[in-house]
């Protein structure tokens, strides 16, 4: 497999925006799939955390961050808070987090370990900026099939047990994040009851 990771470019739009139909279907918010305007953005503000995957010349996958200030002991955010809703415009170059603002893998090429190759490059970054971690917050989108019988905490343990699979989080923990708390509010959307389970994964360098 002849998979790079590279930043996207003005080139890659088109193919970002599909991948975005593609991995975000209904009932996730229409709204909330990435703009052209808001690619633009990542490029404009933060063009290093800006990565595509392409397998064999074709573009199979994407992820974003941004850089931020954060400490464990801060209140909850939301994602648009933290994100500027999408469009980056809170990136910090002084920050010491680099913030994991979405990640995609087309459907017909999951299994593949891309969106793992992906991870992998954001803490490389990490390790190159000298970053304290890596931080995301990860959709939930399993939690509806047991919203009558589970709070949204009580899935996310059951998940981090391995007794659940959710197909966000689970090849989250297995790409090295590890579980902080479940942030209620976090995003609207309907699968995951508005909410994310925080994750990270810490700079080795810097513990």
């Amino acid at each position: 497999m002849s998979l790079v990771i590279r930043p996207y470019t003005e080139a890659d739009y088109p193919a970002l925006l599909q991948i975005q139909r593609e991995c975000f279907p209904p009932p996730y918010p229409e709204e909330q799939l990435w703009s052209l305007e808001q690619i633009r953005s990542h490029v404009e503000h933060f063009p290093e955390g800006a990565l595509c995957a392409v397998l064999e010349g074709k573009l199979v996958g994407s992820c974003t961050s941004l850089i931020i200030q954060w400490n464990p002991g801060e209140a909850a955010h939301s994602w648009g808070e933290a994100t500027d809703w999408g469009f980056i415009r809170t990136h910090n170059p002084r920050g010491n987090t680099l913030y994991g603002v979405d990640i995609a893998v087309r459907p017909a090429y999951r299994g593949r370990g891309i969106a793992r190759a992906l991870y992998q490059a954001r803490y490389e970054l990490v390790r190159r900026l000298g970053l304290e971690r890596f931080l995301a917050g990860g959709r939930m989108p399993g939690y509806h099939r047991y919203r009558n019988r589970l709070t949204p905490e009580q899935y996310a343990q059951e998940v981090i047990a391995g007794r659940i699979l959710d197909p966000v989080i689970t090849p989250q923990l297995k790409a090295g994040l590890k579980p902080l708390r479940v942030v209620r509010d976090y995003l609207p959307d309907q699968e995951s009851g508005n909410c994310a389970l925080l994750l990270e994964w810490r700079n080795p360098e810097r513990a």
